[in-house]
């Protein structure tokens, strides 16, 4: 299916439980850093459509199957937009009931539906799965000292080119030598996690980079800002302990600053960042905890399946 997000066409894919009839809950979902939706997206809507809820997991612009001439850029209010538009794509289908909306994000992502949870009224429940709460501070602890100040100097040379009128330069998701070549994630199982997911067929346009701008926009994201913001929208984040890459112990930091009482911190001990890809089980405990939470927002939510 697509839809319009300011302009461009977003390509999507909608997951309805079997045997449900009439308008159910539904979550929208888009995925982290270069990923295309077919990365872990299509195996946590398959538990959560097991609590009656409807998952539409997208391309964002310049992704996979959608359109944008920007291909590869990550802006994250861009994307944060996409999730929007996709909202008031869903909150009009018959299928849907616009009352019981949600958003699931993952890396990125995670972050993103902090945002839309204090930003959109529309979303009454979200869940962050070892979200990037904070760029600056992620990217200086993520490349130490003396490669965090190469990767600055590397920035401000692209933006000079650019404002000659240079197409930007772009920067590999992560390098398997994150000690001599420059990377947005200096972590080298993250390239071979995500290299097995493509060469697997399971993220056939997965592409393993971005361009230059896009880790500058990220050295600017802040979560913060936004979390004495949300009120009453029911909130879970779900942190791995064993989570170097996106800073375990801000997310936390992140979870306690989100005002509304209504919220749930779950742990995933002796779990990763990259083992909730390349680790089913992994993947499914984090899944499973998120259905319940959408369920529980949304109760009653299978009254709608003619097996209830």
């Amino acid at each position: 299916m697509t839809f319009n997000s300011d302009g461009e066409t977003l390509v999507g894919t909608l997951f309805r439980p079997d045997g449900a009839t009439g308008p159910l809950p539904t979550v929208v979902a888009g995925g982290g850093w270069c990923y295309v939706k077919e990365i872990v997206l299509p195996h946590v809507a398959r538990i959560v459509e097991e609590q009656g809820v409807q998952f539409l997991g997208f391309d964002y612009r310049g992704f996979g199957e959608s359109s944008g001439d920007r291909r590869q850029h990550i802006d994250p209010w861009e994307q944060i937009s996409d999730y929007k538009n996709a909202l008031s794509y869903v909150e009009n289908r018959d299928d849907v009931n616009s009352e019981k909306l949600g958003a699931f994000g993952i890396s990125y992502s995670g972050g993103h539906v902090l945002v839309l949870a204090a930003t959109d009224p529309r979303v009454k429940s979200v869940v962050g799965v070892v979200p990037v709460v904070e760029g600056y501070d992620n990217m200086r602890r993520a490349h130490g000292e003396i490669n965090f100040a190469k990767l600055e100097d590397f920035i401000l040379d692209d933006r000079r080119e650019r404002a000659k009128g240079n197409a930007g330069n772009f920067l590999p998701m992560s390098s398997p030598t994150p000690s001599t070549q420059l990377s947005t994630w200096p972590f080298p199982n993250i390239g071979e996690v995500f290299h097995r997911l493509k060469e697997s067929g399971e993220a056939e346009r997965h592409i393993h980079e971005s361009t230059v701008e896009s880790t500058e926009l990220l050295l600017n994201y802040s979560v913060f800002p936004y979390l004495s913001r949300i009120l009453d929208t029911k909130v879970m984040l779900i942190v791995a302990e064993g989570d170097n890459i996106t800073m375990w112990d801000r997310e936390i930091a992140a979870f306690n600053a989100v005002a509304s009482p209504h919220k749930r911190l779950e742990l995933l001990p002796a779990v990763s960042h990259m083992s909730l890809y390349s680790d089913r089980a992994d993947t499914n405990v984090a899944a499973a905890a998120a259905a319940n939470w959408f369920a529980q927002a949304f109760e009653p939510v299978a009254s709608n399946l003619k097996d209830a």
